[in-house]
């Protein structure tokens, strides 16, 4: 085979073996999905987006998002607003209770990253793992959406 050949296969093995990890670890009282949800927009100005934007940078499908917001939305955790900008349009936003929530749960998840990839890597090779996956999506025209935090 060839290199991009292994190197795929090298990065998708071990993005399923910390994902499983992840998972297994991941806090109670919330799903991971639902989690990535929240994550996304709490990284979007106002913390929302209108729901069509954010079927682009969830990994679900269009009326699994929308059951999934339905589920945040009864739990007080989302609200649908009317979009200003398009009378057929909605936007999701995270409500307080929400982003109270998804800070605490996102406290665990990051103490459950640091022990599962911090404690795989030292801290130069996470730094040049996160600058060779960067050049990958940017090679692919692949922008991250949101703020990043660093």
């Amino acid at each position: 085979m060839g290199t991009a050949v292994d190197t795929w296969e090298s990065l998708f093995r071990a993005q399923v073996a910390v994902m499983r990890r992840l998972v297994a670890d991941f806090p109670r009282g919330m799903s991971f999905n639902e989690y990535d949800v929240l994550f996304n927009l709490t990284r979007l100005p106002g913390r929302q987006a209108r729901m069509r934007d954010l079927n682009g940078v969830v990994l679900l499908s269009q009326p699994s998002i929308s059951r999934l917001v339905d589920r945040l939305v009864a739990r007080g955790l989302l609200e649908r607003l009317p979009d200003p900008t398009d009378r057929r349009g909605t936007v999701v936003h995270v409500t307080d209770e929400g982003f109270r929530t998804f800070r605490r749960i996102a406290g665990e998840h990051s103490r459950s990253i640091e022990r599962t990839v911090g404690a795989a890597l030292p801290e130069e090779e996470l730094a040049e793992l996160r600058r060779l996956t960067d050049a990958l999506r940017a090679g692919l025209g692949s922008e991250p959406t949101g703020q990043r935090e660093d």
